[in-house]
């Protein structure tokens, strides 16, 4: 049998003497792809990144030996680390955004890597560019790199950061949870482009990789061996096949068997909606004649009830997190308004009254962000409380105390800043924040998007409890489309910020949707390994044309003569209502 290609043996990464992950040891066979799971703060990323001889801020490999292709990783220089990354390792961020230099064109950067290690000249280089981006299913390959990176997509940056990994043509790549800020449609190119990139490296030049995720569908699809971290250990290691289907240890079977949220029990629509959306039309830039110069959300309407949940689901770009906005006062309509207990509330923040404000609070996405590093929890707490409620002192702390058993977030974390605290113990203090104001309506803005699976389910579960013990009105946006369909009363679909579904739970978990709905479904991983292969991909036969169905370029079913040429009507029955001009079973509303 021949060596592996990488060997990692009893790996100790510390901060001080505090180890992070401790006593790692695995190989993988030259061309195979290592997937690295486990819950938040397992260590994946950091076992990952050793293999770079890299370590966070005030970290060390203080134990145990890397090999990469018979190079010898720990000990080694930052000079010589330096010739290895990026030459022979590759990195694959999370984020491609945060990436790339935004005043940089995209072929300058890609080509980087290649110029720095001096392997070919800048023709070279641009070629060979040219070839990852039609490897990868990159429009317009010979030019896509005279842009510059907020001139593309999420998902082609993301392709276009796998080009800059690849153009070096390394030994291995390490992809940390790549997909996890896509929408599941973007997701599903993205995956299928990184797993043929990935076999032709392996076929041509035996690459091999590792990839960090915590999505076990996702790890389904790419991985041909999984290692399982538990805090900083490996639990389990063994062929995908294996570990996915008769997992031995029984953390991995929690992670294997994680199941979907238990369905909420329903609210109903009886009395006066808490919160109504009347003809929400809204964008940026100057508004003419109603329309603004980038429109966003046209024609959005719906009605919330005291206690009630609405999900709204869509690819990345569809209006969901600037609906948010424009609820929360954020952002201005063109037209349209929103509505609190029947009352119009004023379009802008600065017109709302401290009442308003408090009454609608938005729990943001990323709680990294939205919280300040430097601030305690108690601190962070006890500001909503003193601007709401003119609560200071002994009130204040017995306030934030009750907070904090709400939010089940352990008393002791009440001194600590908020970067001591782990990823869902930061989003229960985001959402601690807002209940603080003790709101009627809740936007959640995919509150679990940067959440493992465990962790995510959790931080679900606890805010369909307070939904319920509190009476609070949500709104959940959110690409998972099982949360959705599980916690909300209704759910509304937006395709370009055009409404195209608005259906009650039962029906949403029926079998009759609008094409757009269905294929966001079908585009879910499931456990099958065999499922990225057999997926087809969306198609594209022109572009969007005003007044017709947004969604009509991109539909299997689409009509030629009557989808291309007439408005779609508005249908309606059966617990839903859809933008198109199938359903003939359904009548069209009076």
């Amino acid at each position: 049998m021949s060596a592996p290609h990488i060997e990692v043996s009893g790996l100790t990464v510390a901060v001080g003497d505090v180890p992070i992950v401790s006593d790692i040891s695995f190989t993988v066979p030259r061309g195979q792809v290592l997937a690295l799971i486990g819950e938040s703060g397992s260590g994946k990323s950091t076992t990952a990144l050793a293999l770079m001889g890299w370590c966070r801020h005030g970290g060390r490999i203080a134990e145990g030996t890397i090999r990469v292709g018979g190079m010898v990783i720990e000990g080694k220089s930052e000079e010589a680390l330096s010739a290895i990354r990026g030459r022979h390792i590759a990195y694959i961020a999370q984020s491609a955004a945060a990436a790339f230099n935004p005043s940089r064109r995209i072929m300058a950067q890609v080509i980087e890597p290649a110029l720095i290690h001096r392997i070919m000249t800048r023709e070279e280089a641009e070629a060979k560019a040219v070839d990852l981006f039609r490897a990868l299913a990159l429009p317009s390959p010979e030019t896509i790199g005279d842009r510059y990176p907020h001139q593309v997509s999420g998902g082609q940056l993301q392709r276009l950061m796998a080009a800059m990994a690849l153009i070096t043509d390394p030994e291995l790549v390490i992809l940390d949870e790549p997909t996890t800020a896509l929408d599941v449609t973007t997701q599903v190119e993205v995956l299928k482009c990184f797993k043929a990139a990935l076999a032709q490296a392996n076929h041509g030049r035996g690459a091999t990789a590792i990839y960090v995720s915590h999505d076990l569908a996702v790890v389904a699809q790419m991985a041909d061996r999984i290692a399982v971290l538990l805090k900083g250990r490996l639990v389990e290691e063994g062929p995908a096949e294996q570990v996915l289907t008769a997992p031995r240890d029984a953390y991995t079977q929690v992670l294997v068997n994680a199941p979907h949220p238990v369905p909420a029990a329903p609210v109903g629509d009886d009395g006066a909606p808490v919160l109504s959306v009347r003809g929400l039309t809204a964008g940026y830039g100057r508004v003419v004649d109603g329309m603004p110069q980038i429109p966003v959300l046209r024609d959005v309407a719906f009605d919330l009830p005291p206690g009630g949940a609405l999900g709204i689901i869509g690819e990345s770009g569809s209006g969901k997190s600037t609906l948010a906005r424009v609820i929360a006062g954020l952002l201005p309509a063109a037209q349209g308004e929103v509505l609190l207990n029947g009352s119009a509330l004023p379009p802008r923040l600065e017109d709302r009254s401290l009442d308003q404000f408090r009454t609608v609070q938005l729990v943001f996405q990323n709680a990294d962000t939205a919280l300040n590093p430097a601030h305690s929890v108690r601190r962070i707490l006890a500001r909503p409380l003193q601007h709401y409620h003119g609560l200071t002192g002994a009130a204040a702390d017995r306030r934030v105390a009750e907070l904090l058993d709400l939010t089940r977030l352990p008393a002791e974390v009440i001194d600590r800043p908020v970067t001591k605290l782990s990823g869902g113990q930061k989003q229960r203090v985001n959402l601690a924040r807002a209940l603080a104001a003790e709101p009627k309506v809740l936007l959640c803005d995919e509150v679990t998007s940067a959440l493992d699976t465990v962790v995510g389910a959790a931080i679900l579960a606890l805010i369909e409890d307070l939904r319920r013990d509190l009476g609070l009105a949500t709104v959940f946006i959110s690409h998972d489309i099982h949360a959705v369909s599980a916690l909300c009363d209704k759910v509304l679909v937006l395709y370009g910020g055009t409404p195209v579904e608005l259906a009650t739970r039962a029906a949403f978990n029926g079998p009759r949707h609008h094409p757009y709905t269905s294929l966001l479904q079908s585009s879910l991983p499931t456990m099958d390994r065999a499922w990225l292969d057999t997926t087809r991909p969306p198609i594209l036969r022109g572009f969007r044309v005003e007044g017709l169905c947004p969604f009509q370029p991109r539909c299997a079913d689409a009509v030629p003569g009557l989808c291309d040429a007439v408005p779609a009507p508005l249908r309606e029955g059966d617990g839903m209502r859809w933008l198109c001009h199938h359903s003939p079973s359904i009548k069209e509303p009076a």
